[in-house]
Protein backbone atom coordinates (compact mmCIF):
# COMPACT_ATOMS: atom_id res chain seq x y z
CA UNK A 1 0.00 0.00 0.00
CA UNK A 2 1.45 3.39 -0.99
CA UNK A 3 1.79 6.23 1.51
CA UNK A 4 -0.83 8.35 -0.31
CA UNK A 5 -3.33 5.48 -0.45
CA UNK A 6 -2.77 4.88 3.26
CA UNK A 7 -3.50 8.56 3.91
CA UNK A 8 -6.83 8.26 2.05
CA UNK A 9 -7.78 5.08 3.92
CA UNK A 10 -6.96 6.66 7.28
CA UNK A 11 -8.86 9.81 6.33
CA UNK A 12 -12.03 7.87 5.53
CA UNK A 13 -11.63 5.71 8.64
CA UNK A 14 -11.19 8.74 10.89
CA UNK A 15 -14.37 10.30 9.61
CA UNK A 16 -16.50 7.16 9.62
CA UNK A 17 -15.45 6.01 13.09
CA UNK A 18 -17.45 8.70 14.87
CA UNK A 19 -20.12 9.51 12.28
CA UNK A 20 -23.09 7.55 10.97
CA UNK A 21 -24.78 7.60 7.56
CA UNK A 22 -27.57 9.74 9.01
CA UNK A 23 -25.20 12.44 10.20
CA UNK A 24 -24.68 15.73 8.38
CA UNK A 25 -21.23 16.73 9.65
CA UNK A 26 -20.40 19.85 7.65
CA UNK A 27 -21.64 22.31 5.02
CA UNK A 28 -23.76 20.30 2.56
CA UNK A 29 -23.28 17.13 4.59
CA UNK A 30 -20.68 14.61 3.49
CA UNK A 31 -18.01 16.16 1.27
CA UNK A 32 -20.23 18.98 -0.05
CA UNK A 33 -22.54 16.50 -1.80
CA UNK A 34 -25.83 17.81 -0.37
CA UNK A 35 -27.52 14.38 -0.62
CA UNK A 36 -29.35 12.67 2.26
CA UNK A 37 -30.06 8.97 2.77
CA UNK A 38 -33.62 9.11 4.12
CA UNK A 39 -37.05 10.29 3.00
CA UNK A 40 -37.92 13.73 4.43
CA UNK A 41 -41.40 15.21 3.95
CA UNK A 42 -42.59 16.82 0.74
CA UNK A 43 -45.12 19.10 2.42
CA UNK A 44 -45.41 20.75 5.81
CA UNK A 45 -47.11 23.75 7.39
CA UNK A 46 -45.38 26.04 9.85
CA UNK A 47 -48.59 27.85 10.83
CA UNK A 48 -50.53 24.68 11.71
CA UNK A 49 -47.53 22.69 12.87
CA UNK A 50 -48.15 19.88 10.37
CA UNK A 51 -44.98 17.76 10.03
CA UNK A 52 -43.06 20.20 12.28
CA UNK A 53 -41.23 17.98 14.79
CA UNK A 54 -39.88 20.92 16.74
CA UNK A 55 -39.07 24.61 16.45
CA UNK A 56 -36.40 26.36 18.52
CA UNK A 57 -35.70 30.08 18.62
CA UNK A 58 -32.07 31.06 18.04
CA UNK A 59 -30.44 34.22 19.40
CA UNK A 60 -28.66 36.69 17.13
CA UNK A 61 -28.27 36.07 13.42
CA UNK A 62 -26.31 33.55 11.38
CA UNK A 63 -26.49 32.26 7.83
CA UNK A 64 -24.47 29.15 8.67
CA UNK A 65 -26.23 25.86 8.11
CA UNK A 66 -26.98 23.34 10.88
CA UNK A 67 -24.81 20.24 11.20
CA UNK A 68 -25.81 16.94 12.80
CA UNK A 69 -23.85 14.30 14.69
CA UNK A 70 -25.17 11.59 16.98
CA UNK A 71 -27.88 13.00 19.23
CA UNK A 72 -26.98 16.63 18.58
CA UNK A 73 -27.48 19.49 16.14
CA UNK A 74 -24.97 22.36 16.08
CA UNK A 75 -25.31 25.92 14.77
CA UNK A 76 -23.27 29.10 15.02
CA UNK A 77 -24.61 32.59 15.52
CA UNK A 78 -23.47 36.16 16.15
CA UNK A 79 -25.43 37.88 18.92
CA UNK A 80 -25.31 41.70 18.91
CA UNK A 81 -24.94 43.54 22.20
CA UNK A 82 -27.84 45.69 23.37
CA UNK A 83 -30.12 44.66 20.51
CA UNK A 84 -27.84 46.00 17.78
CA UNK A 85 -28.91 46.12 14.14
CA UNK A 86 -29.10 42.86 12.21
CA UNK A 87 -30.98 44.10 9.15
CA UNK A 88 -30.82 42.34 5.78
CA UNK A 89 -31.28 43.40 2.18
CA UNK A 90 -32.91 40.58 0.23
CA UNK A 91 -33.10 39.76 -3.47
CA UNK A 92 -30.59 38.91 -6.16
CA UNK A 93 -27.17 40.53 -6.15
CA UNK A 94 -28.13 43.35 -8.50
CA UNK A 95 -30.84 44.53 -6.09
CA UNK A 96 -28.88 43.97 -2.89
CA UNK A 97 -26.05 46.23 -4.00
CA UNK A 98 -22.47 46.41 -2.78
CA UNK A 99 -22.85 48.18 0.56
CA UNK A 100 -21.50 47.06 3.90
CA UNK A 101 -24.05 46.84 6.68
CA UNK A 102 -24.29 49.38 9.47
CA UNK A 103 -23.90 47.17 12.47
CA UNK A 104 -23.66 46.85 16.21
CA UNK A 105 -20.37 47.76 17.86
CA UNK A 106 -20.05 44.50 19.75
CA UNK A 107 -21.04 40.86 19.21
CA UNK A 108 -20.79 37.48 20.86
CA UNK A 109 -19.94 34.62 18.48
CA UNK A 110 -21.52 31.42 19.77
CA UNK A 111 -21.69 27.72 18.99
CA UNK A 112 -24.99 26.20 20.12
CA UNK A 113 -25.81 22.51 20.62
CA UNK A 114 -29.41 21.29 20.48
CA UNK A 115 -30.93 17.91 21.19
CA UNK A 116 -31.59 16.19 17.89
CA UNK A 117 -34.91 14.71 19.00
CA UNK A 118 -36.48 17.60 20.91
CA UNK A 119 -34.70 20.79 19.82
CA UNK A 120 -33.82 21.63 23.43
CA UNK A 121 -30.71 23.81 23.77
CA UNK A 122 -28.09 21.70 25.56
CA UNK A 123 -25.32 24.26 25.72
CA UNK A 124 -24.26 27.58 24.20
CA UNK A 125 -20.54 28.37 24.18
CA UNK A 126 -19.14 31.84 23.53
CA UNK A 127 -16.16 31.65 21.18
CA UNK A 128 -15.39 35.36 21.09
CA UNK A 129 -16.82 38.70 22.16
CA UNK A 130 -15.94 42.10 20.79
CA UNK A 131 -16.21 44.37 17.79
CA UNK A 132 -16.12 42.65 14.37
CA UNK A 133 -12.71 42.97 12.72
CA UNK A 134 -14.37 43.36 9.31
CA UNK A 135 -17.80 44.54 8.20
CA UNK A 136 -20.47 42.34 6.63
CA UNK A 137 -22.45 42.73 3.41
CA UNK A 138 -26.05 43.92 3.73
CA UNK A 139 -27.17 40.37 2.84
CA UNK A 140 -24.62 38.57 5.00
CA UNK A 141 -24.19 37.74 8.67
CA UNK A 142 -21.21 37.64 11.02
CA UNK A 143 -21.74 33.87 11.37
CA UNK A 144 -22.02 32.65 7.78
CA UNK A 145 -19.52 29.75 7.91
CA UNK A 146 -21.08 26.36 8.69
CA UNK A 147 -19.23 24.46 11.44
CA UNK A 148 -17.83 20.93 11.00
CA UNK A 149 -17.59 17.91 13.29
CA UNK A 150 -15.92 14.53 13.45
CA UNK A 151 -18.35 13.36 16.12
CA UNK A 152 -15.99 14.08 19.00
CA UNK A 153 -15.22 17.76 18.44
CA UNK A 154 -16.82 20.68 16.60
CA UNK A 155 -14.77 23.21 14.67
CA UNK A 156 -16.25 26.66 14.08
CA UNK A 157 -14.69 29.31 11.85
CA UNK A 158 -15.86 32.67 13.15
CA UNK A 159 -14.29 34.64 10.32
CA UNK A 160 -11.62 37.13 11.32
CA UNK A 161 -12.38 36.38 14.97
CA UNK A 162 -10.65 33.02 14.64
CA UNK A 163 -10.93 29.25 14.35
CA UNK A 164 -12.31 27.49 17.45
CA UNK A 165 -12.59 23.84 18.49
CA UNK A 166 -15.10 22.65 21.12
CA UNK A 167 -16.00 19.38 22.78
CA UNK A 168 -19.12 18.07 21.10
CA UNK A 169 -20.38 16.66 24.40
CA UNK A 170 -20.25 19.73 26.66
CA UNK A 171 -19.10 22.72 24.58
CA UNK A 172 -15.80 23.14 26.41
CA UNK A 173 -13.21 25.02 24.35
CA UNK A 174 -10.30 22.80 23.29
CA UNK A 175 -8.31 25.35 21.37
CA UNK A 176 -8.50 28.52 19.33
CA UNK A 177 -6.35 29.78 16.49
CA UNK A 178 -6.00 33.24 14.98
CA UNK A 179 -6.29 32.81 11.20
CA UNK A 180 -5.68 36.51 10.53
CA UNK A 181 -8.03 38.84 8.75
CA UNK A 182 -10.57 37.35 6.35
CA UNK A 183 -11.05 40.64 4.54
CA UNK A 184 -13.27 39.89 1.57
CA UNK A 185 -15.37 42.29 -0.44
CA UNK A 186 -15.59 44.27 -3.66
CA UNK A 187 -12.55 43.66 -5.86
CA UNK A 188 -10.48 46.81 -6.27
CA UNK A 189 -12.42 48.68 -3.59
CA UNK A 190 -11.61 47.10 -0.22
CA UNK A 191 -13.57 49.79 1.61
CA UNK A 192 -16.62 47.66 0.72
CA UNK A 193 -16.20 44.78 3.18
CA UNK A 194 -18.66 41.89 2.80
CA UNK A 195 -17.55 39.40 5.45
CA UNK A 196 -16.34 35.80 4.93
CA UNK A 197 -18.46 32.67 4.49
CA UNK A 198 -16.05 29.85 3.54
CA UNK A 199 -16.64 26.93 5.91
CA UNK A 200 -13.96 24.84 7.62
CA UNK A 201 -13.36 21.28 6.43
CA UNK A 202 -12.19 18.43 8.64
CA UNK A 203 -9.99 15.99 6.71
CA UNK A 204 -8.72 13.31 9.06
CA UNK A 205 -6.22 14.98 11.41
CA UNK A 206 -6.37 18.32 9.58
CA UNK A 207 -8.73 21.31 9.48
CA UNK A 208 -8.71 23.20 6.19
CA UNK A 209 -9.41 26.94 5.92
CA UNK A 210 -9.66 28.76 2.60
CA UNK A 211 -8.92 32.47 2.99
CA UNK A 212 -8.93 34.21 -0.39
CA UNK A 213 -9.07 37.95 0.25
CA UNK A 214 -7.87 41.33 -0.97
CA UNK A 215 -4.29 40.72 0.19
CA UNK A 216 -2.51 37.65 1.49
CA UNK A 217 -4.72 34.87 0.12
CA UNK A 218 -3.98 31.32 1.26
CA UNK A 219 -5.25 27.80 1.79
CA UNK A 220 -4.13 26.61 5.24
CA UNK A 221 -4.21 23.38 7.22
CA UNK A 222 -4.32 23.22 11.01
CA UNK A 223 -3.93 20.24 13.31
CA UNK A 224 -7.30 18.88 14.42
CA UNK A 225 -5.90 17.95 17.83
CA UNK A 226 -4.11 21.21 18.65
CA UNK A 227 -5.13 23.90 16.16
CA UNK A 228 -1.48 24.56 15.34
CA UNK A 229 -0.58 25.43 11.72
CA UNK A 230 0.58 22.45 9.66
CA UNK A 231 1.03 24.06 6.24
CA UNK A 232 0.00 27.14 4.27
CA UNK A 233 -0.23 27.45 0.51
CA UNK A 234 -0.05 31.17 -0.21
CA UNK A 235 -1.21 32.64 -3.51
CA UNK A 236 -2.07 35.91 -5.18
CA UNK A 237 -5.81 35.92 -5.72
CA UNK A 238 -9.01 37.84 -5.11
CA UNK A 239 -11.82 37.38 -2.57
CA UNK A 240 -13.65 34.06 -2.55
CA UNK A 241 -16.39 32.65 -0.30
CA UNK A 242 -16.14 29.03 -1.49
CA UNK A 243 -15.52 26.02 0.77
CA UNK A 244 -12.70 23.57 -0.11
CA UNK A 245 -13.48 20.08 -1.39
CA UNK A 246 -11.47 16.97 -0.45
CA UNK A 247 -11.28 14.24 -3.08
CA UNK A 248 -9.15 11.21 -3.91
CA UNK A 249 -7.40 10.49 -7.18
CA UNK A 250 -4.80 7.85 -7.94
CA UNK A 251 -4.47 6.97 -4.26
CA UNK A 252 -3.78 10.58 -3.30
CA UNK A 253 -5.99 12.83 -1.20
CA UNK A 254 -6.32 16.25 -2.81
CA UNK A 255 -8.00 19.56 -1.93
CA UNK A 256 -9.80 21.56 -4.62
CA UNK A 257 -10.46 25.27 -4.18
CA UNK A 258 -12.57 27.67 -6.22
CA UNK A 259 -10.93 31.08 -6.49
CA UNK A 260 -11.34 33.98 -8.95
CA UNK A 261 -8.07 33.76 -10.85
CA UNK A 262 -7.56 30.01 -10.63
CA UNK A 263 -9.30 26.78 -9.70
CA UNK A 264 -6.63 24.74 -7.91
CA UNK A 265 -5.90 21.22 -6.70
CA UNK A 266 -3.51 20.76 -3.76
CA UNK A 267 -1.92 17.77 -2.11
CA UNK A 268 -3.75 17.31 1.22
CA UNK A 269 -0.68 16.45 3.26
CA UNK A 270 1.66 19.18 2.02
CA UNK A 271 -0.48 21.88 0.41
CA UNK A 272 1.59 21.68 -2.78
CA UNK A 273 -0.33 22.78 -5.86
CA UNK A 274 -0.88 19.87 -8.26
CA UNK A 275 -2.75 21.65 -11.04
CA UNK A 276 -4.74 24.77 -11.78
CA UNK A 277 -7.27 25.99 -14.29
CA UNK A 278 -6.99 29.66 -15.19
CA UNK A 279 -10.33 31.37 -14.68
CA UNK A 280 -10.73 35.15 -14.51
CA UNK A 281 -14.16 35.72 -13.03
CA UNK A 282 -14.52 37.67 -9.78
CA UNK A 283 -16.47 37.02 -6.55
CA UNK A 284 -16.37 33.22 -6.28
CA UNK A 285 -19.02 31.88 -3.89
CA UNK A 286 -20.14 28.35 -5.01
CA UNK A 287 -18.06 25.43 -3.76
CA UNK A 288 -16.71 22.63 -5.97
CA UNK A 289 -18.76 19.42 -6.20
CA UNK A 290 -17.74 15.91 -7.23
CA UNK A 291 -19.15 13.96 -10.15
CA UNK A 292 -17.38 10.62 -10.46
CA UNK A 293 -13.84 11.22 -11.67
CA UNK A 294 -14.51 14.91 -12.29
CA UNK A 295 -15.00 18.02 -10.22
CA UNK A 296 -17.59 20.59 -11.28
CA UNK A 297 -16.73 24.21 -10.49
CA UNK A 298 -18.74 27.32 -11.25
CA UNK A 299 -19.65 30.82 -10.13
CA UNK A 300 -18.11 34.25 -10.17
CA UNK A 301 -18.81 37.59 -11.77
CA UNK A 302 -17.83 38.48 -15.32
CA UNK A 303 -19.86 40.64 -17.72
CA UNK A 304 -21.73 38.41 -20.15
CA UNK A 305 -20.25 35.16 -18.90
CA UNK A 306 -20.19 32.91 -15.84
CA UNK A 307 -18.85 29.52 -16.90
CA UNK A 308 -19.19 26.07 -15.36
CA UNK A 309 -16.31 23.63 -15.78
CA UNK A 310 -16.11 19.83 -15.53
CA UNK A 311 -12.45 19.16 -14.70
CA UNK A 312 -10.87 15.69 -14.51
CA UNK A 313 -9.46 15.05 -11.04
CA UNK A 314 -6.42 13.55 -12.74
CA UNK A 315 -6.09 16.52 -15.06
CA UNK A 316 -3.30 16.71 -17.61
CA UNK A 317 -1.20 19.87 -17.24
CA UNK A 318 1.38 21.86 -19.15
CA UNK A 319 4.83 22.83 -17.90
CA UNK A 320 3.32 25.54 -15.67
CA UNK A 321 0.83 23.13 -14.09
CA UNK A 322 -2.12 24.58 -15.98
CA UNK A 323 -5.03 22.51 -17.23
CA UNK A 324 -5.85 23.16 -20.87
CA UNK A 325 -9.49 23.97 -21.67
CA UNK A 326 -9.28 21.24 -24.29
CA UNK A 327 -8.71 18.74 -21.50
CA UNK A 328 -12.03 19.47 -19.81
CA UNK A 329 -14.95 17.06 -20.02
CA UNK A 330 -17.28 19.94 -20.89
CA UNK A 331 -17.89 23.65 -20.32
CA UNK A 332 -21.12 25.64 -19.92
CA UNK A 333 -20.37 29.20 -20.98
CA UNK A 334 -23.00 31.14 -19.05
CA UNK A 335 -25.95 31.01 -16.66
CA UNK A 336 -24.24 29.49 -13.65
CA UNK A 337 -25.09 30.36 -10.02
CA UNK A 338 -23.63 33.46 -8.45
CA UNK A 339 -24.11 32.35 -4.83
CA UNK A 340 -25.45 28.80 -4.36
CA UNK A 341 -23.41 25.62 -4.74
CA UNK A 342 -24.69 23.23 -7.47
CA UNK A 343 -26.05 19.76 -6.77
CA UNK A 344 -25.16 16.51 -8.54
CA UNK A 345 -27.97 13.99 -8.11
CA UNK A 346 -28.95 10.88 -10.08
CA UNK A 347 -27.02 11.82 -13.20
CA UNK A 348 -28.13 15.44 -13.32
CA UNK A 349 -26.55 18.73 -12.34
CA UNK A 350 -28.93 21.20 -10.66
CA UNK A 351 -27.96 24.88 -10.59
CA UNK A 352 -30.10 27.78 -9.37
CA UNK A 353 -29.32 31.45 -9.78
CA UNK A 354 -29.85 34.21 -7.24
CA UNK A 355 -32.96 35.20 -9.20
CA UNK A 356 -34.49 31.73 -8.77
CA UNK A 357 -33.88 30.33 -12.27
CA UNK A 358 -33.26 26.59 -12.09
CA UNK A 359 -31.35 24.81 -14.82
CA UNK A 360 -30.55 21.11 -15.01
CA UNK A 361 -27.83 19.57 -17.12
CA UNK A 362 -26.68 16.09 -18.01
CA UNK A 363 -23.73 15.58 -15.69
CA UNK A 364 -21.82 13.54 -18.29
CA UNK A 365 -22.07 15.95 -21.22
CA UNK A 366 -23.10 19.28 -19.70
CA UNK A 367 -26.05 19.49 -22.10
CA UNK A 368 -28.99 21.39 -20.69
CA UNK A 369 -32.03 19.24 -19.90
CA UNK A 370 -34.43 22.00 -18.89
CA UNK A 371 -34.60 25.50 -17.45
CA UNK A 372 -37.40 26.79 -15.22
CA UNK A 373 -38.02 29.78 -12.97
CA UNK A 374 -39.01 28.51 -9.53
CA UNK A 375 -40.99 31.65 -8.63
CA UNK A 376 -41.16 35.23 -9.80
CA UNK A 377 -39.05 37.51 -7.66
CA UNK A 378 -37.57 34.72 -5.56
CA UNK A 379 -34.05 35.45 -4.37
CA UNK A 380 -32.03 32.33 -3.53
CA UNK A 381 -28.80 32.26 -1.52
CA UNK A 382 -29.05 28.79 0.07
CA UNK A 383 -27.73 25.76 -1.79
CA UNK A 384 -30.04 22.90 -2.86
CA UNK A 385 -30.11 19.53 -1.11
CA UNK A 386 -31.73 16.26 -2.19
CA UNK A 387 -33.11 12.99 -0.87
CA UNK A 388 -35.46 10.22 -2.03
CA UNK A 389 -36.01 11.62 -5.53
CA UNK A 390 -36.70 15.19 -4.40
CA UNK A 391 -34.64 18.37 -4.51
CA UNK A 392 -35.18 21.13 -1.93
CA UNK A 393 -34.54 24.80 -2.75
CA UNK A 394 -34.90 27.38 0.05
CA UNK A 395 -35.56 30.98 -1.00
CA UNK A 396 -34.74 34.15 0.90
CA UNK A 397 -38.48 34.87 1.15
CA UNK A 398 -38.87 31.68 3.18
CA UNK A 399 -40.36 29.45 0.49
CA UNK A 400 -38.91 25.95 0.27
CA UNK A 401 -39.58 24.61 -3.22
CA UNK A 402 -39.67 20.82 -3.52
CA UNK A 403 -38.92 19.66 -7.07
CA UNK A 404 -39.14 16.10 -8.33
CA UNK A 405 -35.72 14.89 -9.44
CA UNK A 406 -35.57 13.93 -13.10
CA UNK A 407 -35.36 15.15 -16.65
CA UNK A 408 -38.69 17.00 -16.64
CA UNK A 409 -39.59 19.83 -14.27
CA UNK A 410 -42.27 19.03 -11.70
CA UNK A 411 -42.88 21.26 -8.70
CA UNK A 412 -44.21 18.99 -5.96
CA UNK A 413 -44.78 21.60 -3.24
CA UNK A 414 -44.02 25.10 -2.01
CA UNK A 415 -43.71 25.34 1.77
CA UNK A 416 -43.42 28.74 3.43
CA UNK A 417 -41.32 29.03 6.58
CA UNK A 418 -42.81 32.39 7.60
CA UNK A 419 -39.40 34.04 7.87
CA UNK A 420 -36.32 34.94 5.84
CA UNK A 421 -34.26 31.84 4.99
CA UNK A 422 -30.62 32.26 3.98
CA UNK A 423 -28.99 29.10 5.36
CA UNK A 424 -28.59 25.83 3.46
CA UNK A 425 -30.85 23.10 4.94
CA UNK A 426 -29.53 19.87 6.45
CA UNK A 427 -30.86 16.31 6.14
CA UNK A 428 -31.05 13.66 8.84
CA UNK A 429 -32.68 10.48 7.66
CA UNK A 430 -36.37 11.35 7.38
CA UNK A 431 -35.94 14.84 8.86
CA UNK A 432 -35.19 18.12 7.12
CA UNK A 433 -33.60 20.89 9.22
CA UNK A 434 -34.31 24.43 8.03
CA UNK A 435 -32.81 27.50 9.66
CA UNK A 436 -34.51 30.88 9.30
CA UNK A 437 -33.23 34.17 10.70
CA UNK A 438 -35.08 33.51 13.98
CA UNK A 439 -35.60 29.76 14.37
CA UNK A 440 -34.31 26.28 13.64
CA UNK A 441 -36.97 23.82 12.46
CA UNK A 442 -36.94 20.03 12.42
CA UNK A 443 -39.39 18.87 9.77
CA UNK A 444 -40.17 15.16 9.81
CA UNK A 445 -42.64 12.50 8.84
Amino acid sequence: MTRHLLVCVLLVAALSSALSARDWPAFRGGNLAGVGAGSPPTTWNVASGAAITWRTALPGMGHSGPIISGSRVFVTTAVPAQGGATSLTLGDSSRAGIDSARDADRYEWRLIALDRASGKVLWSSVAHAGAPRVKRHVKASHASATPATNGDAVVALMGSEGLFCFNAADGALRWKQDVGLMDVGLVGEPVYQWGPASSPVIAGNLVLVQNDQHNGSALSAYGMATGKPVWTSAREDMPSWATPLVASVGGRAIVITNSPTRIRAHDLQTGRELWHLNDGTQVKVPSPVLSGSHVIVTGGYAPGSRPTWAIPLAASVDAQGAVSPSGLAWTIDRGSPYTSTPLVYDGLLYMVTDAGILSTHDVTTGARVYQQRLAAGAGISASPVAADGRVYFASEDGDVFVVKAGRAFELLATNNMGDVTMATPALDGNTLFVRTTKDLFAIGR
